[in-house]
C-alpha cells in the first residue's frame, strides 16, 4: 500500500457505522429492530411489511429515512431520535485507531447517514471523542442520504472539504462512488475486498492502515 498514494491528502473524512468501529459489534442491528418498530407504527403495517419496506427503502433512496421521507412524507427528526436510541454498552475504546487519526496530518470530519448526536456518541464510547473537526449526520445533508451526490456536495460545502485534496473511508462500497467522480482517494474498510473501479485501497484493519501512512 503504497504511503505515497495519500501524499496530496490533507483533508480526511470517515464514516462511523461499521468503519469507525468493526462490524462484529453488530451496532446496528439494535438500529434495524428500531427501525422496523418505527416503520409499524408510522405505516400501520406489520413486521414482515416493515421488513419488507425497510430493506427496499434502503436499496431504492440510500436509507430507510429517504424512502419514507420521499413516500410518506415522514418527520425525519423523531424517526432518527428513536432508531438511534440503542445501547453502546458493548463498544470498547481503540487507542491504536484514535492514534492513527491523531496522527493524521490536516483536517478530519465524520460523515455519517446516520444523525450527528448518535455519532458523537459512538466516538465517546470508542475513546474517539475531540479527535475530529466536524461530526457531520444527514441533517447535514438536508436529509439527503450518501450515496447521493448532493449529499456530499452539501456536507462537503458545510465542512470545507476540498475533494482533491481528501480521502474518504467508508464501508458501503456504494457511497465511494461520488467520491471517487469528486475526485478523492477513496478506502473500502470491510472484511472482504470488492474489484471496483471507483475503490482505490481496501483495508479490514482501519487502524494499521492508517498507521502506515505516518
Amino acid at each position: 500500500m503504497p504511503k505515497h498514494a495519500f501524499s496530496h491528502v490533507s483533508q480526511w473524512v470517515f464514516d462511523l457505522d461499521n468503519t469507525l468501529y468493526h462490524p462484529s459489534a453488530r451496532l446496528f442491528d439494535q438500529i434495524e429492530v428500531k427501525m422496523t418498530a418505527y416503520v409499524m407504527d408510522a405505516l400501520k403495517v406489520d413486521k414482515a411489511e416493515a421488513d419488507r419496506l425497510r430493506s427496499h427503502y434502503w436499496r431504492e433512496h440510500g436509507t430507510t429515512l429517504a424512502g419514507l421521507m420521499r413516500e410518506h412524507d415522514l418527520d425525519p427528526e423523531p424517526y432518527l431520535a428513536a432508531v438511534h436510541d440503542i445501547s453502546m454498552d458493548h463498544l470498547e475504546e481503540d487507542a491504536a485507531l484514535a492514534a492513527g487519526i491523531r496522527n493524521l496530518p490536516g483536517k478530519k470530519i465524520v460523515y455519517t447517514n446516520g444523525s450527528a448526536p448518535y455519532a458523537e456518541r459512538v466516538l465517546a464510547a470508542r475513546g474517539l471523542s475531540g479527535l475530529f473537526d466536524g461530526v457531520f449526520g444527514v441533517e447535514h445533508a438536508d436529509y439527503h442520504p450518501k450515496p447521493e451526490r448532493r449529499a456530499f456536495d452539501k456536507v462537503f460545502a458545510r465542512a470545507g472539504v476540498a475533494p482533491q485534496q481528501a480521502a474518504m473511508f467508508e464501508d458501503d462500497a456504494r457511497n465511494l462512488a461520488a467520491p471517487h467522480e469528486m475526485g478523492m482517494r477513496t478506502v473500502h474498510v470491510a472484511p472482504e475486498p470488492l474489484a471496483a473501479a471507483h475503490i482505490h485501497h481496501h483495508s479490514d484493519d482501519l487502524a494499521g492502515f492508517l498507521a502506515k501512512l505516518i
